[in-house]
């Protein structure tokens, strides 16, 4: 997707209606910045911006998305390849969603993780203090069991929320 192209032709069409980006931003409740961020290529207008410029030029959104106005045969390729485009970039792969929830449960869980280690260190230190082999190995066992059941926990979270769509977007949003 060509933002620069896109930029472009925003900006030709606020020029045609003589609006200055002040006077945009004001109308479509926005910043003269974000629309000079826009006009300038740096960002996209998000989708709900895009349908609201789209009736504000009335022009269509594939025209938004082409960066020029279409003929009417070349309507249906563009659509085409606007959808595309669209989705190459603002589709997560597997391994992105993945990497997300990872991170969301560990944050999520993180005074969990800390009260573990907490219990674990401190039985280890009593074991060394009491000299008792028995409460190391118990020390040791409760390590293990404790980072396996965490570990499973988090990968039944991850899988379940990296392959819905609908928790994605959600998530996606905030």
């Amino acid at each position: 997707m060509d933002t620069v192209k896109i930029g472009k032709f925003l900006a030709m069409l606020r020029h045609e209606r003589n609006l200055t980006q002040e006077q945009l931003a004001e109308q479509l409740g926005t910043s003269n910045k974000t629309i000079s961020r826009w006009e300038n290529g740096n960002y996209m207008p998000p989708l709900e911006m895009l349908m609201e410029l789209s009736e504000f030029y009335s022009v269509s959104i594939n025209e938004l998305l082409s960066g020029r106005r279409l003929e009417s045969e070349e309507v249906e390729s563009a659509a085409e390849e606007n959808l595309k485009e669209t989705l190459k970039v603002s589709a997560f792969t597997v391994e992105e969603r993945k990497t997300f929830f990872t991170k969301k449960w560990k944050r999520e869980h993180a005074f969990e993780l800390t009260l573990g280690m907490i219990v674990l260190l401190s039985e280890l230190a009593f074991g060394i203090i009491m000299e008792e082999i028995l409460i190391l190995v118990m020390a040791n066992i409760f390590g293990w069991a404790f980072a396996i059941s965490r570990r499973n926990r988090m990968m039944e979270y991850v899988e379940r929320h990296a392959f819905d769509e609908k928790i994605c977007e959600v998530d996606k949003k905030s």
